[in-house]
Protein backbone atom coordinates (compact mmCIF):
# COMPACT_ATOMS: atom_id res chain seq x y z
CA UNK A 1 0.00 0.00 0.00
CA UNK A 2 1.39 3.39 -0.89
CA UNK A 3 0.33 7.03 -0.75
CA UNK A 4 1.21 9.81 -3.18
CA UNK A 5 1.41 13.11 -1.40
CA UNK A 6 1.79 15.24 -4.54
CA UNK A 7 -0.73 16.17 -7.18
CA UNK A 8 1.53 14.98 -10.00
CA UNK A 9 3.48 11.76 -10.00
CA UNK A 10 7.17 12.50 -10.00
CA UNK A 11 6.75 16.10 -8.84
CA UNK A 12 9.37 17.61 -6.57
CA UNK A 13 9.09 16.41 -3.00
CA UNK A 14 7.08 13.29 -3.87
CA UNK A 15 7.37 10.68 -1.16
CA UNK A 16 5.84 7.26 -0.92
CA UNK A 17 5.08 5.16 2.14
CA UNK A 18 5.45 1.41 1.79
CA UNK A 19 5.79 -1.23 4.46
CA UNK A 20 6.05 1.42 7.17
CA UNK A 21 9.07 3.03 5.51
CA UNK A 22 9.17 6.44 3.88
CA UNK A 23 11.56 7.03 1.01
CA UNK A 24 12.19 9.46 -1.81
CA UNK A 25 11.21 8.63 -5.37
CA UNK A 26 14.22 8.54 -7.70
CA UNK A 27 13.74 8.26 -11.45
CA UNK A 28 14.15 10.27 -14.66
CA UNK A 29 10.36 10.52 -14.76
CA UNK A 30 10.35 12.48 -11.50
CA UNK A 31 13.30 14.83 -12.11
CA UNK A 32 12.79 18.13 -10.38
CA UNK A 33 11.29 20.83 -12.54
CA UNK A 34 9.94 24.28 -12.01
CA UNK A 35 6.20 24.49 -11.58
CA UNK A 36 4.40 26.10 -14.52
CA UNK A 37 2.41 29.21 -13.62
CA UNK A 38 -1.33 28.56 -13.48
CA UNK A 39 -1.97 31.51 -15.80
CA UNK A 40 0.34 29.93 -18.39
CA UNK A 41 -1.50 26.62 -18.33
CA UNK A 42 -4.94 28.24 -18.51
CA UNK A 43 -3.83 30.73 -21.18
CA UNK A 44 -2.24 27.99 -23.28
CA UNK A 45 -5.38 25.88 -23.23
CA UNK A 46 -7.53 28.90 -24.13
CA UNK A 47 -5.32 29.84 -27.09
CA UNK A 48 -5.17 26.26 -28.40
CA UNK A 49 -8.93 25.90 -28.07
CA UNK A 50 -9.44 29.17 -29.99
CA UNK A 51 -7.16 27.94 -32.80
CA UNK A 52 -9.05 24.65 -33.05
CA UNK A 53 -12.40 26.46 -33.19
CA UNK A 54 -11.10 28.80 -35.90
CA UNK A 55 -9.83 25.82 -37.88
CA UNK A 56 -13.22 24.13 -37.57
CA UNK A 57 -15.05 27.26 -38.73
CA UNK A 58 -12.85 27.43 -41.83
CA UNK A 59 -13.82 23.87 -42.71
CA UNK A 60 -17.54 24.50 -42.11
CA UNK A 61 -17.73 27.85 -43.91
CA UNK A 62 -15.45 27.05 -46.84
CA UNK A 63 -15.20 23.33 -47.62
CA UNK A 64 -12.59 22.86 -50.33
CA UNK A 65 -9.58 20.83 -51.38
CA UNK A 66 -6.54 22.71 -50.02
CA UNK A 67 -3.65 23.23 -52.37
CA UNK A 68 -0.17 21.94 -51.57
CA UNK A 69 0.93 25.49 -50.82
CA UNK A 70 -1.95 26.09 -48.41
CA UNK A 71 -1.41 22.74 -46.69
CA UNK A 72 2.35 23.36 -46.43
CA UNK A 73 1.84 26.76 -44.83
CA UNK A 74 -0.62 25.41 -42.27
CA UNK A 75 1.60 22.44 -41.36
CA UNK A 76 4.62 24.74 -41.03
CA UNK A 77 2.55 27.10 -38.85
CA UNK A 78 1.51 24.33 -36.45
CA UNK A 79 5.03 22.88 -36.26
CA UNK A 80 6.45 26.34 -35.55
CA UNK A 81 3.75 26.89 -32.93
CA UNK A 82 4.75 23.66 -31.19
CA UNK A 83 8.41 24.68 -31.16
CA UNK A 84 7.52 28.13 -29.77
CA UNK A 85 5.48 26.42 -27.07
CA UNK A 86 8.47 24.19 -26.27
CA UNK A 87 10.60 27.33 -25.93
CA UNK A 88 8.07 28.83 -23.51
CA UNK A 89 8.09 25.57 -21.54
CA UNK A 90 11.88 25.82 -21.33
CA UNK A 91 11.62 29.43 -20.13
CA UNK A 92 8.96 28.84 -17.48
CA UNK A 93 9.64 25.25 -16.37
CA UNK A 94 13.16 24.33 -17.41
CA UNK A 95 14.87 22.09 -19.96
CA UNK A 96 13.49 18.82 -18.56
CA UNK A 97 9.85 19.81 -19.08
CA UNK A 98 10.60 21.22 -22.53
CA UNK A 99 12.37 18.00 -23.48
CA UNK A 100 9.46 15.91 -22.24
CA UNK A 101 7.05 18.00 -24.30
CA UNK A 102 9.10 17.71 -27.50
CA UNK A 103 9.62 13.95 -27.05
CA UNK A 104 5.92 13.46 -26.31
CA UNK A 105 4.86 15.66 -29.22
CA UNK A 106 7.09 13.81 -31.70
CA UNK A 107 5.86 10.44 -30.44
CA UNK A 108 2.22 11.46 -30.78
CA UNK A 109 2.92 13.11 -34.14
CA UNK A 110 4.43 9.92 -35.54
CA UNK A 111 1.45 7.92 -34.29
CA UNK A 112 -0.90 10.52 -35.80
CA UNK A 113 0.77 10.09 -39.19
CA UNK A 114 0.09 6.38 -38.81
CA UNK A 115 -3.57 7.36 -38.28
CA UNK A 116 -3.56 8.94 -41.73
CA UNK A 117 -2.98 5.57 -43.40
CA UNK A 118 -6.20 4.28 -41.84
CA UNK A 119 -8.07 7.51 -42.62
CA UNK A 120 -7.10 7.15 -46.30
CA UNK A 121 -8.50 3.62 -46.36
CA UNK A 122 -11.74 4.72 -44.66
CA UNK A 123 -12.22 7.61 -47.10
CA UNK A 124 -11.64 5.24 -50.01
CA UNK A 125 -13.85 2.49 -48.62
CA UNK A 126 -16.85 4.81 -48.19
CA UNK A 127 -16.09 6.91 -51.31
CA UNK A 128 -16.12 10.21 -49.42
CA UNK A 129 -16.08 13.14 -51.90
CA UNK A 130 -12.63 14.71 -51.68
CA UNK A 131 -14.13 18.16 -51.19
CA UNK A 132 -15.76 17.09 -47.92
CA UNK A 133 -12.89 15.00 -46.55
CA UNK A 134 -11.70 18.04 -44.59
CA UNK A 135 -14.87 17.99 -42.48
CA UNK A 136 -14.50 14.27 -41.82
CA UNK A 137 -10.90 14.79 -40.71
CA UNK A 138 -11.83 17.72 -38.47
CA UNK A 139 -14.58 15.71 -36.78
CA UNK A 140 -12.11 12.86 -36.36
CA UNK A 141 -9.61 15.19 -34.71
CA UNK A 142 -12.25 16.52 -32.29
CA UNK A 143 -13.32 12.99 -31.38
CA UNK A 144 -9.66 12.05 -30.85
CA UNK A 145 -9.10 15.03 -28.54
CA UNK A 146 -12.14 14.17 -26.42
CA UNK A 147 -11.20 10.49 -26.15
CA UNK A 148 -7.57 11.22 -25.38
CA UNK A 149 -8.56 13.81 -22.78
CA UNK A 150 -10.66 11.18 -21.01
CA UNK A 151 -7.89 8.60 -21.22
CA UNK A 152 -5.30 11.10 -19.94
CA UNK A 153 -7.39 11.85 -16.86
CA UNK A 154 -7.97 8.16 -16.21
CA UNK A 155 -4.32 7.32 -16.80
CA UNK A 156 -3.08 10.06 -14.48
CA UNK A 157 -5.47 8.91 -11.74
CA UNK A 158 -4.42 5.28 -12.10
CA UNK A 159 -0.71 6.11 -12.11
CA UNK A 160 -1.07 8.31 -9.04
CA UNK A 161 -2.65 5.47 -7.07
CA UNK A 162 -1.22 2.33 -8.69
CA UNK A 163 2.35 2.70 -9.93
CA UNK A 164 2.69 -0.99 -10.98
CA UNK A 165 0.39 -0.13 -13.90
CA UNK A 166 3.65 0.70 -15.71
CA UNK A 167 4.33 -3.03 -15.99
CA UNK A 168 1.04 -3.45 -17.86
CA UNK A 169 1.57 -0.32 -19.97
CA UNK A 170 5.05 -1.50 -20.95
CA UNK A 171 3.93 -5.01 -21.86
CA UNK A 172 1.00 -3.63 -23.86
CA UNK A 173 3.27 -1.29 -25.86
CA UNK A 174 5.74 -4.09 -26.64
CA UNK A 175 2.87 -6.28 -27.86
CA UNK A 176 1.51 -3.36 -29.93
CA UNK A 177 4.98 -2.79 -31.41
CA UNK A 178 5.15 -6.43 -32.49
CA UNK A 179 1.72 -6.20 -34.12
CA UNK A 180 2.77 -2.95 -35.82
CA UNK A 181 5.94 -4.45 -37.27
CA UNK A 182 4.47 -7.87 -38.12
CA UNK A 183 0.73 -7.46 -38.74
CA UNK A 184 0.43 -11.04 -39.98
CA UNK A 185 -1.96 -10.43 -42.86
CA UNK A 186 -3.36 -7.79 -45.16
CA UNK A 187 -3.75 -4.72 -42.96
CA UNK A 188 -5.84 -3.00 -45.63
CA UNK A 189 -8.37 -5.84 -45.60
CA UNK A 190 -8.58 -5.69 -41.80
CA UNK A 191 -9.38 -1.98 -41.93
CA UNK A 192 -11.96 -2.44 -44.67
CA UNK A 193 -13.90 -4.95 -42.55
CA UNK A 194 -16.68 -2.92 -41.02
CA UNK A 195 -16.41 -2.66 -37.26
CA UNK A 196 -19.20 -3.52 -34.83
CA UNK A 197 -20.42 0.07 -34.45
CA UNK A 198 -20.80 0.53 -38.22
CA UNK A 199 -22.67 -2.76 -38.56
CA UNK A 200 -25.05 -1.75 -35.75
CA UNK A 201 -25.71 1.61 -37.43
CA UNK A 202 -26.52 -0.07 -40.73
CA UNK A 203 -29.06 -2.34 -39.01
CA UNK A 204 -30.72 0.21 -36.74
CA UNK A 205 -31.06 3.45 -38.74
CA UNK A 206 -32.12 4.42 -42.25
CA UNK A 207 -29.15 5.46 -44.36
CA UNK A 208 -29.42 6.95 -47.84
CA UNK A 209 -27.49 5.58 -50.78
CA UNK A 210 -25.79 8.86 -51.70
CA UNK A 211 -24.06 11.73 -49.91
CA UNK A 212 -25.80 15.09 -49.63
CA UNK A 213 -22.78 17.35 -49.48
CA UNK A 214 -21.26 17.18 -46.00
CA UNK A 215 -24.67 16.76 -44.33
CA UNK A 216 -25.32 13.99 -41.83
CA UNK A 217 -29.13 14.13 -42.38
CA UNK A 218 -31.04 14.43 -45.65
CA UNK A 219 -34.52 13.92 -47.11
CA UNK A 220 -35.15 11.15 -49.65
CA UNK A 221 -38.64 11.02 -51.22
CA UNK A 222 -40.10 12.92 -48.28
CA UNK A 223 -38.44 10.71 -45.64
CA UNK A 224 -35.66 11.98 -43.36
CA UNK A 225 -32.64 9.72 -43.38
CA UNK A 226 -29.01 9.72 -42.37
CA UNK A 227 -26.40 10.02 -45.09
CA UNK A 228 -23.38 7.67 -45.37
CA UNK A 229 -21.44 10.44 -43.60
CA UNK A 230 -22.74 9.12 -40.25
CA UNK A 231 -21.05 5.78 -40.97
CA UNK A 232 -17.81 7.52 -41.88
CA UNK A 233 -17.88 9.49 -38.62
CA UNK A 234 -18.51 6.26 -36.68
CA UNK A 235 -15.62 4.48 -38.42
CA UNK A 236 -13.29 7.42 -37.76
CA UNK A 237 -14.40 7.55 -34.10
CA UNK A 238 -13.70 3.86 -33.51
CA UNK A 239 -10.32 4.26 -35.20
CA UNK A 240 -9.52 7.21 -32.92
CA UNK A 241 -10.44 5.11 -29.89
CA UNK A 242 -8.12 2.28 -30.92
CA UNK A 243 -5.22 4.65 -31.61
CA UNK A 244 -5.78 6.41 -28.28
CA UNK A 245 -5.28 3.07 -26.52
CA UNK A 246 -1.77 2.98 -28.02
CA UNK A 247 -0.79 6.62 -27.81
CA UNK A 248 -1.69 7.43 -24.20
CA UNK A 249 0.43 4.66 -22.58
CA UNK A 250 3.24 5.64 -24.96
CA UNK A 251 3.38 9.29 -23.89
CA UNK A 252 3.01 8.38 -20.21
CA UNK A 253 6.27 6.54 -20.70
CA UNK A 254 7.88 9.91 -21.46
CA UNK A 255 6.14 12.20 -18.98
CA UNK A 256 3.46 11.87 -16.32
CA UNK A 257 2.55 15.54 -16.20
CA UNK A 258 -1.10 15.68 -17.41
CA UNK A 259 -0.63 19.19 -18.83
CA UNK A 260 2.35 18.14 -20.94
CA UNK A 261 0.60 14.96 -22.02
CA UNK A 262 -2.53 16.79 -23.16
CA UNK A 263 -0.76 19.69 -24.91
CA UNK A 264 1.55 17.26 -26.73
CA UNK A 265 -1.54 15.44 -27.99
CA UNK A 266 -3.21 18.69 -29.08
CA UNK A 267 -0.16 19.83 -31.04
CA UNK A 268 0.20 16.38 -32.62
CA UNK A 269 -3.38 16.49 -33.87
CA UNK A 270 -3.31 20.15 -34.97
CA UNK A 271 -2.39 20.35 -38.63
CA UNK A 272 -3.19 16.67 -39.17
CA UNK A 273 -6.01 17.65 -41.54
CA UNK A 274 -3.64 19.69 -43.73
CA UNK A 275 -0.95 17.01 -43.49
CA UNK A 276 -3.44 14.51 -44.93
CA UNK A 277 -3.74 16.53 -48.15
CA UNK A 278 -0.07 17.53 -48.22
CA UNK A 279 1.27 13.99 -48.09
CA UNK A 280 -1.35 12.60 -50.47
CA UNK A 281 0.30 9.84 -52.48
CA UNK A 282 3.46 10.12 -50.38
CA UNK A 283 1.82 7.97 -47.71
CA UNK A 284 2.09 4.93 -49.98
CA UNK A 285 5.82 5.60 -50.35
CA UNK A 286 6.45 5.58 -46.57
CA UNK A 287 6.53 1.80 -46.56
CA UNK A 288 8.94 1.46 -43.63
CA UNK A 289 7.26 4.02 -41.38
CA UNK A 290 5.47 1.33 -39.41
CA UNK A 291 8.83 -0.21 -38.48
CA UNK A 292 9.99 3.14 -37.09
CA UNK A 293 6.79 3.51 -35.10
CA UNK A 294 7.08 -0.07 -33.86
CA UNK A 295 10.63 0.57 -32.65
CA UNK A 296 9.51 3.71 -30.80
CA UNK A 297 6.64 1.85 -29.11
CA UNK A 298 8.91 -1.03 -28.14
CA UNK A 299 11.54 1.38 -26.77
CA UNK A 300 8.97 3.24 -24.65
CA UNK A 301 7.51 -0.08 -23.51
CA UNK A 302 10.94 -1.19 -22.27
CA UNK A 303 11.45 2.22 -20.63
CA UNK A 304 8.13 1.87 -18.79
CA UNK A 305 9.06 -1.59 -17.52
CA UNK A 306 12.47 -0.31 -16.41
CA UNK A 307 10.75 2.53 -14.57
CA UNK A 308 8.36 0.09 -12.90
CA UNK A 309 11.29 -2.10 -11.85
CA UNK A 310 13.23 0.91 -10.56
CA UNK A 311 10.23 1.96 -8.43
CA UNK A 312 9.07 -1.63 -7.82
CA UNK A 313 6.63 -2.27 -4.97
CA UNK A 314 5.11 -5.53 -6.23
CA UNK A 315 5.64 -8.05 -3.40
CA UNK A 316 6.55 -11.04 -5.60
CA UNK A 317 9.16 -9.07 -7.58
CA UNK A 318 12.45 -8.61 -5.74
CA UNK A 319 10.59 -8.90 -2.44
CA UNK A 320 8.75 -5.64 -3.09
CA UNK A 321 12.01 -3.67 -3.10
CA UNK A 322 13.38 -1.30 -5.73
CA UNK A 323 15.60 -2.88 -8.40
CA UNK A 324 18.43 -0.37 -8.30
CA UNK A 325 20.58 -1.85 -11.08
CA UNK A 326 17.96 -1.11 -13.74
CA UNK A 327 19.18 1.65 -16.10
CA UNK A 328 17.47 5.03 -15.89
CA UNK A 329 16.64 6.23 -19.43
CA UNK A 330 16.65 10.01 -19.61
CA UNK A 331 14.21 12.24 -21.48
CA UNK A 332 16.94 13.37 -23.87
CA UNK A 333 17.89 9.77 -24.69
CA UNK A 334 14.23 9.09 -25.44
CA UNK A 335 14.06 12.17 -27.67
CA UNK A 336 17.15 11.05 -29.60
CA UNK A 337 15.77 7.54 -30.14
CA UNK A 338 12.41 8.92 -31.36
CA UNK A 339 14.00 11.35 -33.83
CA UNK A 340 16.50 8.76 -35.10
CA UNK A 341 13.83 6.08 -35.56
CA UNK A 342 11.54 8.32 -37.60
CA UNK A 343 14.44 9.71 -39.65
CA UNK A 344 15.79 6.26 -40.52
CA UNK A 345 12.33 4.89 -41.40
CA UNK A 346 11.46 7.91 -43.55
CA UNK A 347 14.80 8.05 -45.39
CA UNK A 348 14.80 4.28 -46.02
CA UNK A 349 11.23 4.49 -47.38
CA UNK A 350 12.03 7.36 -49.75
CA UNK A 351 15.26 5.70 -50.98
CA UNK A 352 13.43 2.42 -51.68
CA UNK A 353 10.65 4.28 -53.48
CA UNK A 354 13.14 6.25 -55.58
CA UNK A 355 14.92 3.03 -56.60
CA UNK A 356 11.62 1.48 -57.68
CA UNK A 357 10.70 4.52 -59.78
CA UNK A 358 14.16 4.39 -61.41
CA UNK A 359 13.83 0.68 -62.15
CA UNK A 360 10.36 0.93 -63.74
CA UNK A 361 11.43 2.80 -66.93
CA UNK A 362 14.35 0.40 -67.37
CA UNK A 363 12.00 -2.57 -67.09
CA UNK A 364 9.64 -1.06 -69.65
CA UNK A 365 12.57 -0.45 -72.01
CA UNK A 366 13.47 -4.16 -72.21
CA UNK A 367 11.94 -5.46 -75.47
CA UNK A 368 9.65 -8.48 -75.30
CA UNK A 369 8.95 -10.92 -78.13
CA UNK A 370 5.66 -9.13 -78.72
CA UNK A 371 7.51 -5.82 -79.01
CA UNK A 372 10.13 -7.15 -81.49
CA UNK A 373 9.70 -5.85 -85.03
CA UNK A 374 8.21 -8.25 -87.56
CA UNK A 375 10.62 -9.17 -90.32
CA UNK A 376 8.29 -11.14 -92.64
CA UNK A 377 4.63 -10.82 -93.69
CA UNK A 378 3.80 -13.94 -91.67
CA UNK A 379 5.37 -12.54 -88.50
CA UNK A 380 3.61 -9.22 -89.05
CA UNK A 381 0.27 -10.99 -89.45
CA UNK A 382 0.80 -13.04 -86.33
CA UNK A 383 1.72 -9.94 -84.33
CA UNK A 384 -1.40 -8.12 -85.55
CA UNK A 385 -3.52 -11.16 -84.75
CA UNK A 386 -2.19 -11.28 -81.21
CA UNK A 387 -3.04 -7.60 -80.71
CA UNK A 388 -6.55 -7.88 -82.18
CA UNK A 389 -7.36 -11.36 -80.88
CA UNK A 390 -8.13 -12.67 -84.41
CA UNK A 391 -6.58 -15.40 -86.56
CA UNK A 392 -3.80 -14.32 -88.93
CA UNK A 393 -4.86 -13.47 -92.50
CA UNK A 394 -1.49 -14.31 -94.02
CA UNK A 395 -0.48 -17.94 -94.15
CA UNK A 396 3.06 -19.16 -94.57
CA UNK A 397 3.97 -20.34 -98.09
CA UNK A 398 3.92 -24.10 -98.55
CA UNK A 399 6.99 -26.13 -99.32
CA UNK A 400 5.66 -26.85 -102.81
CA UNK A 401 5.23 -23.18 -103.57
CA UNK A 402 8.77 -22.52 -102.36
CA UNK A 403 10.10 -25.23 -104.63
Amino acid sequence: MFVITSLAVGAPGTRRVSGGETFEVSSSLRKARMQLPVWFEIGSMAVLLAILIADLLIVVKRPHIPSNRESSLWVAFYVALALVFAGLMWWFAGAESAGQFVAGWLTEYSLSIDNLFVFVLIMSQFSVPRRYQQKVLMVGIIIALVLRGIFILLGAAIIENFLPIFYLFGAFLIWTAWKQAFPGGDHDDDVKQENFVVRVLRRTIDISEDYDGAKVRTVVRGKRMFTPMIIVFAAIGVTDLLFALDSIPAIFGITQDPFIVFTANIFALMGLRQLYFLLGGLLDRLRYLHYGIAFILAFIGVKLIFHAMHENEVPFINGGQHIEWVPDISTWTSLGVIVASMAVATIASLVASARERTAEPAARAVPTPQDSPAHTPVEAAEAAAREQGTPPTVTPPSDEAQS
